[in-house]
C-alpha cells in the first residue's frame, strides 16, 4: 500500500545520498576513522590531562581546536549509523552498526571527559583572564556556557564509569522503542504507524474513527514493552538528576537550552492560561462539522472547503522552494539543494522510522531531513519545517562544529518560521473565502499543536517524572490517568476523550529521547509570531537580521541572539503578546 502510494506521488525515489559521509558499513573509511578517533582520545589524554589549569590561551586554543576536529569526525560517524539505521530500524546489521558507533563513542569520550572537568573546576578569576584574551575569540560562548554545568558535574571516576555504561543505557532503551514501532502492524491490512495516523486526517468520519482503533490496538498489544521503557527512562532521569542535583526533573533541558528555570515557567504559565482558545475554537468546529460533539479521532478532520486532494512530490517541492525564495532568494538556494543533491529521504517504507527530522551532521557536509511524506496540506507544512532547520543548519556550519549547534528553543523557531512563510504563500493564492477560511482554520490547528498541545504535553512529563519518583514504577493506568487529566484540562468540554486515547501517549518519542524537549516548540511558535510581525513591518531590515540569527548558530546565548529584535524572554507581557496573535486569528474565523 505505501508503495503505491509513493508511486502515486512521485516520492518513492527520493531518497538521501548517504555516501556524503560514507559508502556504506563496510566502507573501509568507517574503521580507519573509528581508529583514528580512538587514538586521537588517547593521545588527547596522554598529553593534556592534568594540564588544563597551568594552559595558556594559545594552549587552551590548541586543545579546544583539537577536542573539535576529534568530535566532528566522530560526529560523522554517529550520524552516518544513525541515519542510516532510521530507514531501516528492523535490519539487523544496521542496528548492530548503530550500536557499534555508540560503543566506540562511549570509548571515546571516556579518554577526553577530564577537559569538561578540569576546565569547570578552574577557579572564575582564572577563566576570566583567560577569556579575555582575544585568541579564545572564536570559543568565548563556548567555552563560557561549558561551564555551567559546573556545579552538576561529578568526579572524573563517576563520569567515566557513567560514559562507560551509556551504550547500554537511555540510547539503548530509545532504539528498543524504535524497533517495536518500527516493527508493530496496524489493523487487518497491517499498516505503518505513519499510515494509520495519516488516517486520522480523512474527511470521512469512519475512517478516522477506524484508524483511532486501530492505532490504540496496534499499542495496546506492546503496552506492556513501551509502560517498562517509559519507567526505566522515568527511572533513569530520576538517579541522573539525584547524581547531579538538578532541582527539578527539567532543569537540565533548560539549562542546554541555556534558559533560567524563571523563563520557561512564564512561557508555561502563558500558554496554560489561554487554553480557552483551544476551547473556543473546537466547539466552533464541531459546528464547522455539523456534529453534536467531537471525539478526540475529529480534532484533524479537515473542514468543509478546505482542499482534501493529495499533492504530488514535485508540487510539494516548488510550493516550499517558492515561499522560501520569496521571503529571501539566499533562503530558496540552500532549501533547493536538498532537493537536488539528495539531501532528504521522503517515501514511506516499512521498517522506517515514523515522524520527521534533520539531522545538521557535520559542518563539512551538509544537514539531511526525513520526512514520511503521504501527499497531505499537513506533509507539505512538514516539509517546510524541517527544511527551516536545515537552511538553519547550513547556515550556522560555518562557525564550526561548536559554534553550529543551536540550543532546541531557537532551533525550532527557524522551523515554524519557514512553515509561517509556506501557509502565508499558500493563502495569497486562495480565492475564494470559504477555503481561506478552512485553510486558516488548518494553520490554527497547527498552531495549537505546535503551542498548546506541546505544552499539554510538558504538563503530562512533569505529571510522570513526579510521579515516578514520588510513588516509584508507575502502572500503564497510572501514565494513561496523568495523560487524561492535562489533555483534559485543555480541551475542557470541547473535546470528549475516550478511554481508548488515555495510551496515546505510549507512541511519542519526545518523551523518551529528549525529556523536556517539547516545550520547546512552543517557544519557537510564539517568538516566530513576534518576528513575523516586526517582518510585515519592515522587510528590508528584517531578512538580513533573520539570516544573520540563524547563520549565528549556537555562537551566543538564546537571551543574546534575539535581543536585536528587541525580544525581553523574561517579559510575560511578549509571550501573551503571541498568544494574543493567535486569538485574533481565531476571532477573525470566529466571525
Amino acid at each position: 500500500m505505501a508503495d503505491e502510494l509513493n508511486q502515486q506521488l512521485g516520492s518513492a525515489e527520493i531518497f538521501w545520498n548517504l555516501t556524503d559521509l560514507y559508502n556504506s558499513i563496510e566502507d573501509p573509511n568507517v574503521n580507519e576513522d573509528i581508529a583514528w578517533c580512538e587514538q586521537e582520545a588517547v593521545a588527547i589524554k596522554t598529553e593534556s590531562a592534568g594540564t588544563v589549569a597551568n594552559l595558556s590561551a594559545q594552549g587552551l586554543m590548541a586543545l579546544v581546536t583539537r577536542l573539535e576536529k576529534l568530535e566532528t569526525r566522530l560526529g560523522k560517524l554517529s550520524t552516518f549509523a544513525f541515519l542510516n539505521f532510521t530507514t531501516q530500524t528492523q535490519n539487523a546489521a544496521a542496528g548492530a552498526f548503530l550500536q557499534k558507533l555508540k560503543e566506540a563513542g562511549s570509548r571515546i569520550s571516556r579518554e577526553t571527559v577530564f577537559f569538561e572537568l578540569e576546565w569547570s573546576s578552574l577557579a572564575d578569576e582564572k577563566c576570566q583572564e583567560l577569556l579575555a584574551d582575544k585568541t579564545l575569540t572564536t570559543y568565548l560562548h563556548h567555552l563560557t556556557s561549558m561551564r555551567r554545568y559546573a556545579k552538576h558535574l561529578l568526579s572524573q571516576t563517576e563520569e567515566t564509569l557513567l560514559i562507560e555504561k551509556s551504550p547500554v543505557g537511555r540510547g539503548s532503551w530509545t532504539n528498543l522503542f524504535d524497533k517495536v514501532m518500527g516493527h508493530l502492524k496496524f489493523g487487518e491490512q497491517q499498516r505503518s504507524e505513519e499510515e494509520v495516523l495519516t488516517d486520522l486526517y480523512s474527511p470521512d468520519r469512519e475512517v478516522r474513527k477506524q484508524a483511532a482503533t486501530e492505532l490504540t490496538e496496534g499499542l495496546k498489544s506492546q503496552l506492556h514493552i513501551l509502560t517498562h521503557i517509559f519507567n526505566t527512562l522515568l527511572a533513569d532521569k530520576m538517579i541522573d538528576d539525584r547524581l547531579r542535583k538538578y532541582p527539578s526533573w527539567v532543569s537540565s533541558m533548560n539549562l542546554y537550552n541555556e534558559l533560567n528555570d524563571n523563563s520557561v515557567d512564564i512561557l508555561i504559565a502563558a500558554v496554560t492560561s489561554r487554553y480557552d482558545i483551544v476551547q473556543r475554537y473546537y466547539k466552533m468546529k464541531a459546528k464547522l462539522l455539523a456534529l453534536p460533539e467531537l471525539t478526540d479521532y475529529d480534532r484533524y478532520a479537515p473542514l468543509p472547503h478546505l482542499p482534501t486532494e493529495t499533492v504530488a512530490w514535485p508540487q510539494c517541492r516548488e510550493m516550499v522552494l517558492t515561499a522560501f525564495r520569496d521571503f529571501s532568494p539566499k533562503m530558496g538556494e540552500i532549501a533547493e539543494n536538498f532537493f537536488s543533491k539528495q539531501w532528504i529521504h521522503a517515501p514511506l517504507m516499512e521498517g522506517k522510522r515514523g515522524g520527521a527530522f534533520a539531522h545538521p551532521c557535520v559542518p563539512e557536509v551538509h544537514p539531511y531531513v526525513m520526512v514520511n511524506y503521504t501527499g497531505s496540506l499537513r506533509d507539505i507544512s512538514t516539509v517546510a519545517h524541517e527544511l527551516g532547520h536545515g537552511v538553519h543548519q547550513f547556515l550556522a556550519a560555518e562557525r564550526g562544529y561548536y559554534n553550529s549547534s543551536t540550543t532546541l528553543v531557537l532551533a525550532e523557531t527557524a522551523s515554524v518560521f519557514a512553515e509561517l512563510l509556506l501557509f502565508n504563500s499558500q493563502l495569497n493564492l486562495l480565492q475564494d473565502e470559504a477555503g481561506k477560511k478552512a485553510f486558516i482554520c488548518q494553520k490554527l490547528e497547527s498552531i495549537f499543536a505546535t503551542v498548546f498541545r506541546q505544552v499539554s504535553m510538558n504538563r503530562f512529563e512533569n505529571l510522570a517524572h513526579n510521579a515516578r519518583r514520588e510513588a516509584g514504577e508507575l502502572s500503564h493506568q497510572q501514565l494513561s490517568e496523568h495523560w487524561l487529566s492535562t489533555q483534559r484540562a485543555m480541551f475542557a468540554d470541547s473535546v470528549k476523550l475516550r478511554d481508548d486515547y488515555a495510551i496515546w501517549w505510549s507512541y511519542i518519542p519526545h518523551f523518551l529521547s529528549t525529556p523536556g524537549y517539547v516545550y520547546s516548540y512552543a517557544f519557537g511558535e510564539l517568538l516566530v509570531l513576534a518576528l513575523y510581525d516586526l517582518y510585515k513591518k519592515d522587510s528590508e531590515s528584517f531578512v538580513p537580521k533573520y539570516l544573520e540569527l540563524l547563520a549565528a548558530g549556537g555562537s551566543k546565548s538564546p537571551y543574546e541572539l534575539v535581543k536585536p529584535f528587541g525580544v525581553d524572554l523574561d517579559d510575560p507581557s511578549f509571550w501573551q503578546g503571541g498568544l494574543n496573535t493567535i486569538d485574533e486569528m481565531l476571532r477573525l474565523v470566529e466571525e
